[in-house]
C-alpha cells in the first residue's frame, strides 16, 4: 500500500545559494517563499550527518504550481563536499525540466545568465504521436535543466 503523501520541493545543493537562486527568479519567474533559512547546530548536524556545517538559503515557488505548489529549495552548506558535475546519463537524480512557450528563446535566455548548453534543440514525436521540442541546459553551477514545449 503506498503512502499518503503530496510531493512538496526538490532540493539544489548551490555554492552560492544567492546567485543561484536570482538566475531561477530571473529566467523562469520562481518566487521567493519567505523567511530566507539559516540554520545550525546539533539537530542540523545530526540530521544531514555534516558534523560542523551550517545551512542557508530560500524555498523558490516554481511556476505554474499555484500559492500552494512546490518549490526549488536552493541552499548552501558552509562545509561543501565537491564532485564531479550531474550529468544527463548519471544514475541519481538527473534534472529539473520546465515547459517553456519557445524552447530556442528560453535556452537563449538561460545561456545569456550564464547557463551553458548540454546538447541541441530537437524534437521528438513520442508514442501518443504528440511532439515535445526540448533540450538540455545547465544553470551557472551545473545543474542540469530540461527546456520542453509540446505540439
Amino acid at each position: 500500500m503506498a503512502l499518503e503523501a503530496r510531493f512538496v520541493h526538490t532540493n539544489l545543493i548551490a555554492r552560492d545559494w544567492q546567485k543561484l537562486s536570482r538566475f531561477y527568479r530571473d529566467v523562469f519567474g520562481c518566487t521567493p517563499v519567505p523567511p530566507e533559512r539559516h540554520y545550525a547546530g546539533r539537530e542540523l548536524e545530526r540530521g544531514t550527518g555534516v558534523t560542523g556545517s551550517e545551512l542557508h538559503g530560500v524555498h523558490l515557488r516554481l511556476p505554474g504550481g499555484g500559492e500552494d505548489g512546490p518549490t526549488l529549495e536552493i541552499y548552501t552548506y558552509s562545509i561543501l563536499e565537491h564532485g564531479p558535475f550531474p550529468a544527463v546519463n548519471r544514475p541519481g537524480y538527473g534534472h529539473i525540466a520546465f515547459v517553456v512557450n519557445s524552447v530556442p528563446a528560453a535556452r537563449e535566455a538561460v545561456l545569456a545568465a550564464g547557463g551553458t548548453a548540454v546538447g541541441e534543440v530537437v524534437t521528438l514525436r513520442v508514442a501518443t504521436g504528440a511532439a515535445v521540442t526540448w533540450c538540455y541546459v545547465r544553470d551557472p553551477e551545473g545543474n542540469i535543466i530540461e527546456l520542453q514545449s509540446w505540439e
